[in-house]
């Protein structure tokens, strides 16, 4: 999409369906100020991945990793050195559907 002249994200989300997953990708051209919706569905709940777009928008580094951490989806081709969430031990996902509110994550192993 890059060179089609989207050369700005605007941002990187995920949707959780229960079943399955679909990231969105919101990019924009600033010379025509169009915008476009990207999507890709993940079907496997059990192994979560995308292909990481920093080499196309650097602005996406943040918002891979929030997406990693907030979903539990793996970003293929980076590797984020610690968790943006410091008091938070990554064993389930704040974002899902299936997170358990008002459960103590920080004292859980």
């Amino acid at each position: 999409m890059k060179t089609k002249g989207f050369d700005y994200l605007k941002k990187i989300t995920a949707v959780d369906y229960v079943d399955h997953l679909v990231v969105v990708y919101i990019i924009y051209n600033t010379k025509t100020k169009e915008e476009e919706i990207v999507t890709a569905r993940l079907d496997d709940v059990k192994n979560l991945w995308v292909d990481t777009v920093v080499h196309l928008w650097n602005g996406a580094n943040w918002y891979e990793r929030e997406m990693s951490e907030m979903f539990g989806i793996k970003i293929k081709g980076r590797d984020a050195p610690r968790l943006l969430l410091e008091e938070w031990n990554g064993i389930d996902y704040p974002l899902r559907k299936s997170f358990m509110w008002g459960k103590d994550y920080r004292k859980m192993p």
